[in-house]
C-alpha cells in the first residue's frame, strides 16, 4: 500500500510504502471550525497562537474496526503505538524550532504535551469535518475511508508550523517509522 502526504496548500503528495504493506495517509489542513471555536476548551495552553494547522495520520488497519474483539483492541493499541512514536518524533523535531505542536491522544482526546482541556477533542469527527469521509455511528464512532472501509485508525497532531515544515520533517520521520 502507498502512504501519502496531502496538504491544503494542494502540494503533490508524497508518496511512501509502508513496509507492512498496509497505507498510511497524512494530510495537513487548515482547522474545522469546531476547533477553531472550542480551541481553548481542548487545548487551553493554546491561548493567543494564531494561525495553527492539523495533520491528521490515517493508518490502515489490518481488520475491519468495527467490532470490539481481543484482536481489534490489540491492533487499535499497535496502531496508537506507532501513531504516538511517529508523533512524538514530528511534534519535538517541531517544537525544538520553536513551533508550539502537540498530538491528541486517540484514546483519550486529549493532548499529550499540553494540559488537557474541558472537553477532549474527536479524531474522527475532524476527519470527517476536514475530509468529507463518513462516520458509521456503532459503539464507537468508527471512521469510512473511501478505500480501506473501517479499517482505518485516525489521529491527529495541531501545529503552528508551517505546512512546508511539517511536511519537510514529516518526509524525514515517516521512514524511521517504517513509513517509506
Amino acid at each position: 500500500m502507498i502512504s501519502q502526504v496531502y496538504t491544503s496548500e494542494k502540494a503533490c503528495p508524497i508518496n511512501l510504502v509502508g513496509n507492512t504493506g498496509l497505507g498510511v495517509e497524512i494530510s495537513i489542513h487548515s482547522p474545522s471550525d469546531y476547533i477553531c471555536a472550542n480551541c481553548e476548551r481542548i487545548l487551553p495552553d493554546w491561548k493567543n497562537q494564531g494561525c495553527f494547522w492539523v495533520i491528521i495520520v490515517l493508518q490502515q488497519s489490518r481488520y475491519q474496526l468495527v467490532k470490539s474483539t481481543t484482536q481489534i483492541e490489540q491492533e487499535k493499541q499497535r496502531l496508537r503505538e506507532k501513531f504516538m512514536r511517529f508523533g512524538c518524533d514530528l511534534a519535538f523535531q517541531l517544537r525544538d524550532r520553536g513551533y508550539v505542536t502537540d498530538l491528541i491522544d486517540p484514546r483519550t482526546g486529549y493532548p499529550l504535551l499540553s494540559h488537557p482541556g474541558e472537553i477532549p477533542h474527536n479524531d474522527t469527527a475532524v476527519v470527517k469535518a476536514l475530509l468529507n469521509y463518513p462516520v458509521m455511528k456503532n459503539k464507537c464512532r468508527v471512521l469510512i475511508h473511501p478505500l480501506w472501509g473501517a479499517a482505518v485508525y485516525p489521529s491527529v497532531l495541531i501545529s503552528v508550523a508551517p505546512p512546508k515544515m511539517i511536511k519537510t520533517f514529516t518526509k524525514e520521520i515517516a521512514p524511521l517509522h517504517g513509513w517509506n
